[in-house]
């Protein structure tokens, strides 16, 4: 750890956020109480593990839209999370070996695993800082040795914005991430959502509570305030799917629970 990152504890008897997520999706980058919290979610929310599954295709859609579909060659992935398998790099370098990604996360564990991972890759780093402070994260110098913010970018904050509550100003810090970005950039992202199950979300965010981030679900309108003036992709904010057919899935809790646009900037 450099002097410029920040001093994050590993705090393996308190759950994580993220190491909750890797549990979901069968990783063993867990610990125990990891573990215990998120087989309580799973009480209440079993299909937990098939989300998160669906949750990594569609980051996957996302990505290939981005880069194939819309040329971009430059992606900042916000708050990334632990690495599983296809990773936006690994995705993105299918199309084009070229394209620069730089994983940013808070979490000490994400970014010794990512930096394990990447240790021969040029065109792609992990930066540990906290999305939350975006002016820290735009001036770091790596993201400035990597990414041209006078040419399009494309900004990913996928499953992270539910875990920033609204007194540390959500709205505010995307705006800056925004702000930031040359025409014809793109911002997209994914959100865990109220309006269907409010009261089953309730329970899911009472549990994050013990956690090192919370759970905040939010309403379609509140999660459609993210893009700004951005102009939403077709079909616009939706139910999680925006680039294929939904997956497969007999399971009505699922439907609802999550959001999922692409923004471009004018």
């Amino acid at each position: 750890m450099t002097q410029s990152e920040p001093e994050v504890g590993l705090e393996p008897d308190r759950p994580n956020a993220a190491r909750m997520f890797d549990y979901y999706l069968g990783g063993k980058d867990n610990f125990a109480a990891d573990r215990a919290a998120a087989e309580m979610v799973l009480q209440v929310a079993p299909w937990m593990p098939e989300a998160a599954r669906q949750g990594r295709e569609l980051i996957a859609r996302t990505v290939r839209h981005l880069v194939e579909e819309k040329g971009i060659r430059q992606i900042l992935d916000l708050g990334s999370g632990l690495p599983t398998r296809d990773n936006v790099h690994e995705i993105a370098h299918r199309i084009d070996p070229e394209v620069r990604v730089v994983y940013v996360d808070n979490d000490p564990v994400v970014c010794s695993h990512g930096r394990a991972l990447l240790a021969d890759s040029k065109a792609v780093s992990v930066l540990q800082a906290d999305l939350r402070h975006p002016e820290q994260v735009l001036a770091h110098p790596e993201i400035g040795g990597a990414i041209d913010f006078g040419s399009p970018v494309a900004v990913l904050m996928m499953f992270v914005l539910h875990l920033v509550p609204d007194e540390q100003g959500p709205q505010r810090i995307v705006a800056s991430y925004r702000d930031a970005l040359a025409p014809g950039s793109y911002l997209a992202l994914s959100h865990a959502g109220t309006d269907a199950h409010p009261e089953l979300m309730a329970r899911i965010s009472a549990i994050y509570q013990r956690a090192n981030s919370p759970f905040v679900p939010r309403s379609h309108a509140d999660i459609a305030r993210f893009f700004g003036d951005f102009v939403l992709e077709p079909p616009g904010l939706v139910n999680m799917w925006p680039y294929a057919e939904p997956p497969a899935t007999d399971d009505p809790e699922v439907a609802g629970t999550g959001y999922s646009g692409v923004g471009r900037k004018p």
